[in-house]
């Protein structure tokens, strides 16, 4: 037989390793770094889809800006709010948009920490993108349009700073006539811009009764359904609705002169023993010392809020119907279940400190103030401490008509006491009604012109987006945008122009002598 060749191919030694190689590739698990069906976009297009997404939320509160601005009806589970205040609006709106929301939480630390101006900071940034979006598109990078917009923002401080006007070393009229018109600058795009000058006054009076102390809760703000906005009043001091009270309390005087007040935080009550309490005696006697141990120890409780001289007993805790009655005797007014603020505003205003036990209550903790009455108020009793000598709060009965109407009117206070208590604290203030804003804009316009590089149209689109103020504020009143604006822009051009003019003038007036000078 003859043998038959079998030609069969050399094993190469890379592929030969090449081959386990990818299967051990193939068993290894997958690296999973975002969970299945994330989204990530990311590019050009999702950051033109963010502008756009911001652009269409501010577009929501753009017709709340001004005096002539709309208010909102925003209807939710926990019901209907109607208001014209942007962090409100931001708030309410259940917005899932992740750039968007960030549009929430500008308005948000705007109204934590001026308390005013939320609907101008999200027109603002939603401006800043919208001019910026065109960029995007034709391919610049972000990074040159954020250090244009960075060094523009820095120049528009620092014109603020030289256009601010200092209300230090005024006097104290000066000084709150300048503070009124701050709080009725706030006032007027609210509900109650009708009653502005009244309530500005009272905003300013109640930021000055608290001093230089920063808590906001020092001015409580109570809500009376009825009457009118007129009604309203200012108190120097503590004000709360009168408490759940048993009988007796009717039998308490209702009106005090220069009373010492006991604040405690203590239960003034027989304390009912626990269901599955249990007592054995070995003598049926032995009942009747455990009723009078209990009796005995409300008694002595009682007997020391007397002995420590105090002619008002108060107490964030209960006091039951016997301690009523026994103070009611004896001439004392006492109220219990007093919220936790109240009471502290209390020991603020009457120098008053909370007691947790009644033994050895010295004159020291013991408050004090001018008159204390019980007085009615709508529908409602209000306990009234006026004449602290602390002097350390004040409280706004605001009156009103319907539900919401008092609480847009408390929000609007609260933004009023918000730019009060700024202004005391920085002492500095701008023109407002956009007319900070065309200076700025006219500023930044004529610095671009010095620039060279792309900067220049970074730069001069930072100023065209400021102009959104003035804008909105004419589209908001009904007049046209384009007419006033090119008005505002020849009036600021025109000051300019009249401001170099004098200064020349005033130059050439000092290097010359006074022989020659013709004016």
């Amino acid at each position: 037989c003859r043998a038959a060749q079998i030609s069969r191919p050399t094993p190469n030694p890379s592929s030969a390793s090449a081959q386990p190689q990818a299967m051990s590739s193939m068993m290894q698990p997958q690296i999973i770094l975002l969970k299945e069906g994330t989204d990530t976009s990311q590019g050009r297009a999702q950051v033109v889809s963010n502008i756009s997404a911001c652009t269409a939320v501010a577009d929501t509160v753009r017709t709340t800006l001004g005096p002539r601005g709309m208010d909102k009806l925003i209807h939710d589970d926990k019901g209907t709010t109607i208001s014209n205040d942007g962090a409100t609006i931001m708030r309410l709106l259940d917005i899932v948009h992740p750039a968007a929301k960030i549009l929430v939480d500008i308005a948000k630390s705007q109204d934590s920490e001026v308390g005013d101006g939320t609907t101008t900071v999200v027109l603002l940034a939603a401006e800043f993108m919208k001019e910026a979006k065109p960029y995007v598109e034709d391919g610049v990078h972000c990074h040159n349009i954020i250090r244009s917009y960075r060094s523009a923002g820095n120049m528009a401080i620092e014109r603020v700073k030289e256009l601010a006007v200092s209300i230090e070393g005024k006097s104290l009229e000066e000084k709150k006539s300048l503070l009124a018109k701050c709080a009725a600058t706030t006032l007027s795009s609210k509900l109650i811009s009708g009653e502005k000058e009244f309530f500005a006054s009272m905003v300013v009076d109640a930021v000055l009764a608290i001093g230089h102390d920063d808590r906001l809760n020092l001015i409580g703000i109570k809500k009376v359904p009825g009457g009118t906005m007129r009604d309203s009043f200012l108190v120097n001091g503590v004000a709360f609705k009168k408490t759940f009270s048993y009988a007796g309390f009717e039998q308490q005087p209702k009106k005090f002169l220069n009373p010492k007040i006991l604040l405690l935080n203590i239960e003034l009550e027989l304390k009912s023993e626990k269901e599955n309490a249990e007592i054995r005696l070995s003598d049926p006697l032995q009942y009747q010392s455990i009723v009078d141990a209990e009796w005995n120890i409300i008694y002595d409780k009682l007997d020391k809020c007397v002995q420590s001289g105090a002619k008002i007993v108060l107490s964030r805790l209960a006091i039951g119907d016997l301690a009523t009655q026994y103070f009611a005797d004896r001439d004392i007014f006492c109220a219990g279940r007093v919220t936790e603020e109240d009471l502290q505003r209390l020991s603020s205003a009457t120098g008053g400190t909370v007691q947790t036990s009644v033994n050895n209550v010295i004159d020291e903790v013991l408050g004090t103030c001018e008159i204390f009455e019980e007085k009615q108020v709508g529908n409602e009793r209000f306990n009234i401490f006026s004449g602290c000598p602390s002097g350390q709060t004040a409280t706004i009965v605001l009156r009103g008509g319907a539900d919401q109407f008092i609480e847009e009117a408390e929000r609007s206070l609260h933004d009023a006491i918000m730019i009060v208590r700024r202004a005391v604290r920085n002492s500095t203030v701008v023109p407002g009604g956009g007319a900070i804003d065309m200076e700025i804009s006219k500023h930044l316009r004529l610095h671009a012109r010095s620039i060279a590089g792309k900067s220049q149209v970074f730069v001069n689109s930072f100023a065209k987006a400021l102009e959104v103020i003035p804008r909105q504020l004419c589209d908001n009143a009904g007049f046209d945008a384009t007419d006033v604006l090119n008005k505002l822009r020849q009036k600021h051009a025109a000051g300019l122009f009249f401001y170099h003019f004098f200064m020349s003038l005033y130059c050439y007036l000092q290097s010359c002598e006074p022989a020659k000078c013709i004016v």
